[in-house]
């Protein structure tokens, strides 16, 4: 027989017993009372015939005493069944009541009382002997009166709402309004009828609340960061210590969850999740949320995590009032977990950062994860993509089930790539990068800092984790550029051909989806982009950068002020930064200089001149389409740039459509004069007149 099975029994027999016993003593309460009736019920004189002013003969009638349904209860049957309740009690492993008792502080009346109301539950013949014990057929439920006059040490202190009894929500009292307390009808709380039956479970009316953390039930081996931080938190989970607030701080929660897990596993308990969203706000429903919680952690070995994580840390907002509050009010130890550091909430708290595990450990665990297929993936992967454990897990297990050996590297790379864009379209525009460099026409120089740019990025794990300058940098760990020049110059196509030779998506930031009018709204948006975009999988692109990253001025108004506060946030923001963050602007003058100075790269786009725009009329066109005798070296001495070009040879083509034929030198002219129109360019007639060559039929 198991331990369990050895509990189950000894919890049976001491329901068995107790149950017994209480029965006996209901019915010698019976007893009593059947006692006193007869001793006071009175004599009545009845007439054997009736007349109006006078009754002629009487005689003496006894109402019939109820029936005895305890004939034969002794009190030394009763204190015999209370001895074998007694060594019921001192079995091991000791019944759930006794755990109960020993666990909320019951007194042995209480015990009895909470039997008592139990017993209704467990029992069918209780009801009808709690009626007959306050001879009141009505009265088939027990109430404290009853157990005044049921049991010896009774104590008043009962009926107070900080006694175990009251205070833990143990039973249900239900009182009309005039009705007094000591004779209200008592129920016991389901959930404690179950557990004294052997059923331990959460509460239902927790359920809906919490979540556990082990849905998955998957035993994950942590990288050594993580298992410092499992083993600073079991300190402070050690028995007998001060509850505790361990916060746990950052923004990734998945592995906050991962490791809050482990460290409550190591001692034996379960970790259920409340979103802050969930908590109850009204002052009562927070209450009962806290006596049922409490409740819960003395009967099961659980803890609980709060999930603060979208919360900001000012001090004006409700849920951080709620917050305050809830920790003040529970007197256990749970998990905090939220991005920053939360001040003055009026209990201990231990803060512990977590952060995703480091690049080397992440290379580490894509390479237990995929097996034996060399270290080149791996690096790779973990110098590109910042993923924490589960989601590497989740990866591999997802394209192992689908990939061949052929494709995988470039299954992993995409499916990593799909991993992160969830968070990132909700914040920005998604480009297709198309462009090559093919596609590009720049002078050498500019080229080559396009070339540096993305070097950088595929190289950076070696420079920052293998040759140690990491360990000097705090930060500036990231990659910035800045691509100043006229609008057409080419800077769109060039983040294009970054993203294409780097393979990563490209995301134009919306600043209608960033920039908020309400203070401290367009922080979070930045917050939420920048963190959504630091798993790697995505180039940060910032068109019209001058409106986000303009220059900050003299405060002289609120809006002022914090137009500057969130330039330097921005600052902040960008300096921490471990990705690729491209800024393009027409006007560079008017970016901060501060911005100016952490920029790794700028690359000035000039107008083009006429040996490079003859390039970019030449590539302007696909090869798909039918062109016919176009003089490219004209064109080029018409004065314009990439973009117009572009939608100069995209309206030829419409042109050129509508008349079923190619695209020709005076279909481009005219698409050009109407570019120049648009553009508000002085129009030379002679520059967009056209003759053919003599002997050249078009």
């Amino acid at each position: 027989m198991n331990n369990l099975q050895q509990w189950q029994q000894n919890n049976d027999e001491y329901l068995t017993k107790a149950l017994s016993w209480l029965r006996l003593s209901l019915k010698r309460q019976i007893k009593k009372l059947e006692q006193v009736q007869e001793i006071r019920q009175p004599k009545e004189t009845l007439p054997t015939k009736h007349h109006f002013f006078k009754r002629e003969k009487s005689q003496t009638l006894h109402l019939p005493a109820l029936p005895s349904a305890n004939d034969g209860i002794t009190e030394a049957e009763v204190a015999e069944a209370l001895r074998e309740i007694s060594n019921a009690e001192a079995l091991s492993p000791p019944p759930a009541m006794v755990i109960l008792s020993q666990r909320l502080g019951l007194s042995p009346f209480e015990q009895k009382v909470l039997l008592l109301c139990a017993a209704i539950e467990l029992d069918t013949s209780i009801a009808a002997l709690c009626a007959r014990a306050q001879d009141n057929p009505h009265q088939t439920y027990p109430t404290f009166a009853l157990a005044f006059s049921l049991f010896t040490d009774a104590a008043w202190d009962v009926l107070s709402p900080e006694r175990p009894l009251r205070y833990w929500r143990l039973l249900e009292i239900n009182q009309p309004a005039a009705q007094p307390l000591t004779s209200s009808p008592l129920r016991a709380d389901e959930r404690i009828v179950n557990y004294l039956k052997g059923l331990n479970y959460l509460d239902d009316r927790l359920v809906s609340l919490v979540t556990p953390l082990d849905v998955e039930n998957i035993n994950y081996q942590l990288p050594l960061s993580h298992q410092q931080a499992v083993e600073a938190i079991a300190t402070y989970l050690e028995p007998y210590q001060t509850p505790t607030v361990i916060q746990l701080l950052g923004s990734d929660t998945a592995s906050k969850q991962l490791i809050a897990r482990q460290a409550a596993q190591n001692m034996g308990l379960f970790v259920y999740r409340l979103s802050l969203e969930l908590l109850p706000s009204q002052a009562a429903e927070l209450e009962t949320f806290i006596r049922l919680w409490e409740r819960e952690s003395l009967l099961l070995p659980i803890i609980l995590y709060l999930d603060a994580q979208e919360i900001t840390n000012s001090p004006t907002e409700a849920q951080n009032a709620l917050v305050y509050r809830f920790l003040n009010r529970i007197n256990h130890f749970l998990f905090l977990s939220s991005r920053e550091i939360r001040c003055n909430l009026g209990r201990p708290t231990i803060p512990i950062d977590i952060e995703k595990p480091t690049p080397e450990e992440q290379k580490q665990l894509w390479e237990t994860a995929l097996g034996n297929i060399g270290d080149e993936i791996p690096a790779k992967l973990a110098s590109q993509f910042n993923l924490n454990q589960p989601t590497i897990s989740q990866i591999t297990k997802t394209v192992l089930n689908t990939a061949s050996n052929n494709n995988l590297y470039d299954q992993i790379w995409f499916t990593c790539l799909a991993n992160t864009r969830p968070q990132l379209d909700m914040l920005a525009q998604r480009l297709n990068p198309k462009a090559s460099w093919e596609d590009i026409v720049l002078p050498p120089e500019e080229t080559n800092l396009l070339q540096q740019i993305a070097d950088q990025v595929k190289q950076r794990s070696k420079v920052y984790q293998e040759w140690g300058f990491e360990n000097r940098m705090n930060r500036g760990l990231g990659i910035s550029a800045l691509f100043a020049g006229e609008s057409g110059t080419g800077k769109t196509m060039a983040a294009e051909v970054i993203a294409n030779e780097l393979r990563l998506n490209l995301y134009r930031i919306d600043l209608s989806a960033v920039v908020s009018k309400y203070i401290g709204e367009t922080e979070k948006n930045l917050r939420r982009l920048f963190d959504a975009a630091e798993d790697g999988g995505a180039i940060l692109f910032f068109d019209e950068a001058d409106a986000l990253f303009g220059k900050r001025s003299e405060v002289k108004d609120s809006h002022d002020r914090y137009a500057n506060i969130e330039i330097n946030y921005l600052l902040q923001r960008m300096e921490a930064f471990r990705g690729l963050a491209i800024l393009a602007s027409n006007m560079r003058n008017a970016l901060d200089h501060a911005f100016v100075r952490r920029l790794r790269f700028i690359v000035t786009f000039q107008f083009p001149n006429p040996p490079e725009r003859q390039k970019i009329w030449q590539r302007a066109f696909p090869k798909e389409l039918p062109i016919e005798n176009l003089d490219f070296a004209r064109l080029a001495r018409l004065n314009l740039t990439g973009g117009s070009i572009h939608n100069i040879a995209l309206n030829a083509a419409f042109l050129a459509a509508q008349q079923s034929r190619g695209v020709t030198m005076p279909l481009v002219l005219q698409a050009a004069r109407t570019e120049f129109r648009k553009l508000d360019r002085p129009i030379n007639e002679v520059d967009f007149r056209y003759s053919e060559p003599v002997g050249v039929k078009v």
